[in-house]
């Protein structure tokens, strides 16, 4: 099933970079594009096989993330909401899950974890109003989640409220200078109704189902899932400098850019670091994959796993950096892929799972410094 799902992942990539300017111009991938992705199995990859999702392993996650940002960080970013927010069936009561995930396979989930919103207790749910931005997307959607405070209850959690995308208002906000395609417009809700059943707490509930998956910290797995799209995304900056290399000959030389010695120290640094960051990433997914086998994946483990997506996705935004310059003159034309490289792994490091307060967390706990851990 592993094996299928990055296959599959792989045979999509051609058509995903063709339609890359597309969905830059477009602001979001074609829908025909994403149904593709869903049949796929793209957007199930976390939700629960008694549900009809994948449940896969998470290197297999990050594999599929990782291949469809290397043909567009924008698809590989939508890939990586949608199959992460999948998640959320595992904390669902069944049939609540069902109703959302078990009925059809092309659901798509997404949402917004930041508690932007205002949840009043009411009857047996919760009345609810907010706005919630970076809701990628959020137009191909079946539902939309949005993290809320509980009205009155300030000590409470927040919790996730998940609703159909048809009572969720889109708000046009997304022109930017990187992830165009992500489609990551605001999201806002006036005053819905969402039954109890559809809500949860991802810092105070416990999943509902068993298995490996389900024992990952869900903040650590998003933080891995966006250094996958920076690692793919900085795989593709190399190629593309590669390539340009084999063939561009600058103004007032007569060599090319592959037989200058800058140049081929410059591709080999990057080509290591890119190399070293993707194997440590590997490396903390397979130590936290088999502790979880058998039991919660303790806190050290954790702060590994969000240290080694912090260090990825820098390393990732390095590399670019350094092909980007590399390519020279070239590379500033909205027609070189390393230009979209460029803005879309420095939209990346902007989410705040990979930020510097990430390399703090990490560090306090290594320093064993009293934090707090929740969001770990």
């Amino acid at each position: 099933m592993a094996s299928s799902l990055v296959s599959a992942a792989r045979s999509l990539a051609p058509r995903v970079r063709d339609a890359a300017a597309e969905t830059e111009r477009a602001r979001r991938v074609a829908l025909p594009l994403v149904e593709t992705m869903a049949a796929a199995g793209m957007f199930r990859v976390c939700v629960p096989r008694d549900l009809g999702g994948e449940e896969a392993d998470v290197t297999t996650l990050l594999e599929v993330i990782e291949t469809l940002a290397h043909a567009d960080g924008s698809a590989g970013w939508i890939v990586m909401i949608g199959a992460t927010t999948g998640l959320l069936a595992a904390y669902l009561p069944r049939d609540a899950a069902h109703e959302i995930y078990g009925r059809s396979p092309a659901v798509i989930t997404g949402g917004v974890f930041a508690p932007r919103g205002i949840a009043t207790p009411e009857g047996a749910g919760y009345r609810v109003r907010g706005r919630w931005p970076f809701a990628s997307g959020c137009q191909h959607a079946s539902w939309l989640a949005g993290g809320c405070m509980i009205a009155g209850e300030p000590a409470r959690p927040p919790r996730m409220m998940l609703l159909p995308a048809g009572e969720v208002d889109i708000i046009d906000t997304w022109t930017v200078s990187g992830l165009c395609g992500s489609g990551s417009h605001d999201i806002a809700v006036a005053d819905r109704f969402v039954p109890a059943s559809r809500s949860v707490s991802l810092v105070a509930d416990r999943p509902l189902c068993e298995g490996t998956l389900y024992r990952f910290p869900v903040f650590g797995l998003l933080a891995l899932g966006i250094a996958a799209v920076a690692l793919g995304i900085a795989r593709r900056a190399v190629d593309e400098l590669v390539a340009l290399a084999a063939a561009k000959v600058p103004a007032l030389s007569q060599r090319r850019l592959a037989e200058r010695s800058a140049i081929q120290m410059e591709v080999a640094r990057a080509e290591a670091m890119l190399q070293a960051a993707r194997a440590y990433l590997f490396e903390r997914v397979a130590s936290a994959t088999a502790a979880a086998a058998h039991a919660d994946i303790a806190t050290g483990e954790r702060a590994a796993l969000r240290l080694a997506a912090s260090h990825a996705t820098a390393s990732a935004a390095s590399v670019v950096d350094r092909m980007y310059e590399a390519a020279g003159g070239t590379a500033i034309y909205a027609t070189s892929p390393l230009q979209r490289c460029f803005r879309d792994v420095h939209a990346v490091t902007q989410h705040v799972m990979v930020a510097p307060t990430a390399w703090e967390l990490a560090g306090r706990v290594l320093l064993g410094v009293d934090t707090d851990t929740s969001m770990l």
